[in-house]
């Protein structure tokens, strides 16, 4: 079947903020069930502090649980040289992604580094990337509004979208990550984004109310966005952002949408349903 969308099933982000630590078999069954499914990509897992990440310390013995099959391509979240060296030396790996703020606040409570920092760190990267035969991805997080009174405007974004461009980096995502989008500023935002940038392959990385996500879905998909970042249920969102979780978007909210639209995936609805039960026992 012809594929209209690339599906990113975003587990690490999903449990990343729960309080309370999931075993590590449950992890690895969860996402051995999730691989089942088809996903394109699955955001499996992170390589970063354990005392700012404690969730996602046991990434490692998760990976060596998994049974990789040749459709998914597992993506693991990194935010300085030493995690990208360790997530570079897994075959099993074969995106890095790296988020980018641009706010200066939320950069260094994200990654304890400003900006400009982070871009040195964004050129580390990309060499082990690139030496290792990794597919770098960057982040672009409050892509679509700034919640701590610093300047934000799209000009900023755009600059900051370049710079990445002319580094050699092709996939970037843009996330909205408190969930302050809508549909207007996601026409605008992801609109302007590909007319300026035509050459990148350009995601979206939605956090959202449930009642809203329909109609972001909608409204991204017609501004042309055809890569999605979704979890099950809609779990996760990101715990430096704010006190409150905002969830991602829903998997099935997304499918919801093609099916609504007659619009093709490749995905195993059966395997799917197993995936959703399995997920009750991590996050109900």
């Amino acid at each position: 079947m012809n594929k209209q969308v690339k599906i990113v099933e975003c587990p690490r982000d999903a449990m990343q903020g729960l309080s309370r630590i999931i075993p590590t078999k449950l992890k690895a069954e969860y996402i051995n069930s999730l691989i089942k499914v088809g996903f394109e990509y699955i955001d499996f897992g992170s390589f970063v502090s354990s005392k700012i990440v404690p969730q996602m310390s046991d990434t490692i013995d998760v990976l060596n649980l998994l049974n990789i099959d040749s459709q998914t391509s597992l993506l693991a979240v990194i935010l300085n040289k030493k995690g990208a060296e360790i997530a570079a030396s897994f075959d099993e790996i074969k995106i890095l992604g790296y988020p980018l703020s641009i706010s200066e606040i939320f950069q260094k409570k994200n990654s304890n580094k400003s900006i400009k920092e982070s871009l040195h760190v964004i050129d580390q990267i990309l060499e082990i990337c690139y030496q290792n035969n990794k597919e770098p991805l960057i982040y672009f997080s409050m892509a679509f509004g700034n919640p701590y009174n610093e300047v934000w405007d799209k000009s900023i974004l755009l600059n900051y979208i370049n710079q990445i461009k002319n580094k050699g980096v092709n996939l970037i995502s843009l996330a909205d990550t408190i969930g302050n989008s809508d549909i207007h500023s996601i026409r605008d935002i992801y609109y302007s984004c590909a007319v300026n940038f035509p050459d990148l392959d350009i995601g979206l990385h939605l956090h959202s109310h449930p009642n809203d996500s329909f109609k972001k879905i909608q409204s991204a998909w017609e501004s042309g966005c055809r890569r999605f970042d979704v979890a099950i249920s809609g779990y996760g969102g990101c715990p430096f952002a704010q006190d409150q979780l905002v969830g991602n978007i829903s998997t099935q909210q997304l499918l919801n949408f093609l099916a609504k639209n007659n619009l093709k995936h490749s995905l195993d609805l059966l395997a799917l349903e197993n995936s959703y039960n399995k997920s009750r026992d991590i996050f109900d």
